[in-house]
């Protein structure tokens, strides 16, 4: 994303903390925010559902545990004391814990004895700045329970709430390794949606090319470059961490969901594919302009050659007629003014037939 040195030279200081603190230090890498943390429940079965909204991390710790299926969603993690509390009642390795509060963390998977850990990152597109947001997501998938932690309220996921709240398709049957599925493929269907806008936006800068390019296409073209380029650091190790947890022996993933995981593979495989055009058109585009702004200069510099060439017997004339001799048998004609001046105009006008003749007009 585009970032401002200002912004650049606070996130090296937010980095710059952990530096030197012992592995497994929960340090808050990323904007600094003041809003509260907010904690919804949402723990359902075939049979029944429950909401909790604004719950408190003692709410979580006094959820009953049974055959039901519990999601827990932390909207801020800019608290770590919060994310430390809920990582010490899960059983949360200390590693896990870090990379939950780091914003910058790299998507991948990590599989324990007691969890799976996801991270990947939640993609939405700013239709008026008409670029693409990004917020890091990590998924905890436990025995019958699946936690997720986001940046900020607000996500991608309404529709997967509402299939629980209904209880269409199979989610209220399943386990909670589908229900991680479910979220981590809400989040890449998100994707799609932000990069079919992000095309929309490429075909647009591209007409706007093709009929009048100036300089701050230029810059809009390198902003683009700057975008697919985050856009494969985020996309590509979230194809190879799909593939990593369908093949994975672990105990938590039931072999009714691995088809699903290879059905979320497939999609990322169709998301790189269009990461990776764009990438060529933004290259095309690129060589679009340079092209463009080059005929243009061509276009004006032939104009230009054919005044130049107009003038230079009309300006050989004037320079004879300028010369200071006595005997200069026009200078006493008393047409000879205007004589000459019909001369000139009449020649400036035979070129420009030759010129059109030509086509060089």
């Amino acid at each position: 994303m585009k970032r401002s040195r200002r912004g650049k030279a606070g996130e090296v200081f937010r980095r710059a903390k952990k530096s030197g603190l012992p592995p497994g230090t929960a340090v808050f890498v990323g904007e600094q925010k003041q809003e509260m943390i907010d904690i919804s429940i949402l723990q359902y079965s075939r049979e029944h559902i429950e909401e909790m909204h604004t719950a408190s991390v003692e709410d979580c710790m006094q959820l009953p545990k049974g055959v039901d299926i519990t999601w827990i969603n932390v909207n801020g993690i800019h608290d770590v004391k919060v994310v430390q509390a809920l990582a010490n009642f899960f059983g949360l390795h200390p590693l896990t814990t870090e990379d939950i509060t780091n914003t910058h963390q790299r998507p991948k998977v990590e599989v324990f004895d007691e969890y799976i850990l996801f991270v990947l990152k939640m993609l939405t597109y700013d239709e008026e700045k008409n670029t693409i947001e990004n917020e890091n997501v990590s998924l905890i998938l436990g025995k019958n329970y699946v936690i997720s932690f986001q940046e900020r309220s607000g996500d991608v996921l309404d529709q997967l709430r509402q299939r629980i709240r209904s209880g269409k398709g199979k989610i209220r049957g399943a386990g909670a390794d589908y229900l991680a599925y479910a979220l981590m493929d809400g989040v890449v269907d998100g994707y799609f949606v932000a990069l079919e806008k992000l095309g929309d936006h490429i075909e647009a800068i591209d007409d706007e090319i093709l009929t009048a390019a100036d300089t701050r296409h230029m810059n809009e073209l390198h902003r683009l470059k700057r975008e697919i380029v985050f856009l494969r650091k985020v996309i590509w190790p979230l194809r190879e961490n799909a593939s990593t947890i369908e093949k994975s022996a672990s105990g938590l993933i039931d072999e009714s969901t691995r088809p699903f995981l290879r059905d979320l593979y497939d999609h990322t495989i169709q998301i790189i594919d269009m990461v990776e055009t764009y990438r060529d058109i933004i290259g095309g585009m690129h060589d679009t302009y340079l092209s463009s702004v080059s005929n243009r200069m061509n276009e004006v510099m032939k104009v230009l050659t054919i005044i130049g060439t107009i003038f230079i017997p009309l300006t050989f004339i004037a320079g004879i007629y300028g010369m200071n001799f006595e005997y200069m048998p026009e200078l006493k004609w008393t047409w000879g003014y205007f004589g000459l001046l019909g001369v000139m105009t009449a020649l400036g006008l035979i070129m420009l037939g030759i010129f059109k003749r030509r086509k060089w007009l």
